[in-house]
């Protein structure tokens, strides 16, 4: 037993017939030692003590007031702050974020671990709370794209992400664009300095291509076919310029790869690299009308019993995201399948008709009103009066 172990002892004993102040030494003790664990039952002790509940807990404890419940709460949610905090200063990442997790603190947990460097020994631990637990998806993912490659970080993404809520899809998407277009840049450019001047610095993926047919001839490639499918697909998420720029740029690598790397899309991708041209160059405000044309013959043309509702849901979400937003829910409302349950489709038709509200239009409520109650779905109805209210 340690000479401070011997000292608290004797402090905690000089003030049996004072517990609050035994209590405090108590606490002090810990926090001066960096036992976070011990430090955590120290706090929760004390805050028992402060409602004049038994220091230890017991199977069978009384029911308590609610106000006694509240402040308990709130006092344990402290104590795991602050226990929490010290053991991921400590680098201990996982035991401090299990503390943290209950307080919802997460902007504390991405800026304490944001000062720890990402090693070979603590990289599960920082991968599974970084981008699995949500902490910080972007440094997380990128991680895993620097250390596992481009294959890994796709399955990963297919895996535990694409289900995932759209800003934490995004991040990551929007990771494994830049990787990927990076890099495939970067090849081109080193393959064209090794076969002729090189090209300039202003020259864009797309432009290096359009101008220089000879570089995918023969059935070249520069990195695997597989990966640029997959991130021009996982691309689609994204919405700013330039990451919908870069994705184009992707495509027009795509078409011109030879056709046995054209793999096939599900649809409304079928025709892979010439649809998503289309698409990305829809949100780039390039070819509008004509590309639209594409994409609602596709949604009035597949059948949605053998191929699923994504050729119409691709197209309300094309219209929805250029601004033309009366447009998307009346043609979601026409096109939704008979035997497709309102519960699936009124909660995207209220976030489109609120989007229409806040750009000046009438938001397309009645229409939406209309469709519930013709499909007798009086939650559904509900919902939109009170959505309609609040926009």
């Amino acid at each position: 037993m340690t000479t401070a172990n011997l000292n608290i002892f004797d402090r905690l004993s000089s003030h049996r017939d004072a517990p609050t102040q035994m209590l405090d030494h108590m606490v002090e003790h810990f926090r001066e030692a960096r036992s976070p664990m011990e430090l955590f039952e120290a706090l929760k002790m004390r805050i028992r003590n402060q409602l004049g509940l038994p220091l230890v807990t017991s199977e069978n404890e009384p029911s308590r007031p609610e106000d006694v419940e509240r402040q308990l709460e709130v006092g344990l949610l402290d104590a795991c702050r602050e226990a929490g905090t010290m053991l991921i200063e400590e680098g201990k990442v996982g035991e401090g974020w299990m503390y943290l997790r209950p307080t919802g603190d997460t902007k504390l947990a991405k800026d304490l671990i944001s000062k720890l460097e990402i090693t070979e020994e603590n990289y599960d631990e920082m991968i599974q709370v970084l981008l699995h637990e949500g902490i910080d998806v972007a440094r997380g993912y990128q991680t895993v794209l620097d250390q596992q490659g481009t294959c890994n970080s796709i399955t990963l993404y297919e895996q535990a992400l694409a289900n995932r809520g759209k800003d934490d899809q995004q991040t990551a998407a929007r990771c494994l664009l830049n990787h990927l277009h990076s890099e495939l840049t970067e090849l081109v450019r080193g393959d064209i300095a090794r076969r002729e001047a090189p090209a300039g610095e202003d020259e864009s993926l797309a432009d290096m291509i359009e101008k220089r047919r000879w570089i995918l001839a023969d059935g070249g490639y520069h990195l695997d076919t597989t990966h640029l499918s997959s991130t021009v697909r996982i691309a689609t998420v994204l919405e700013d310029d330039d990451s919908l720029r870069k994705a184009w740029d992707l495509t027009q690598y795509g078409r011109r790869l030879d056709h046995q790397f054209q793999y096939p899309g599900d649809e409304p991708f079928v025709d892979f690299y010439p649809a998503y041209t289309a698409f990305f160059a829809i949100l780039l405000g390039e070819n509008i009308d004509a590309g639209l044309k594409v994409f609602e013959r596709k949604a009035r043309s597949v059948d949605t019993v053998e191929h699923g509702t994504a050729a119409v849901e691709t197209y309300v979400d094309l219209l929805d995201r250029i601004g033309r937003h009366q447009q998307a829910i009346d043609t979601a409302i026409e096109l939704a399948p008979k035997e497709l349950p309102p519960q699936r489709i009124v909660p995207m038709l209220i976030e489109v008709a609120q989007r229409a509200t806040e750009s000046g239009e009438n938001g397309g409520w009645d229409s939406i009103l209309e469709y519930c109650q013709k499909h007798n779905d009086i939650l559904g109805y509900a919902a939109v009066i009170h959505a309609a209210g609040r926009a």
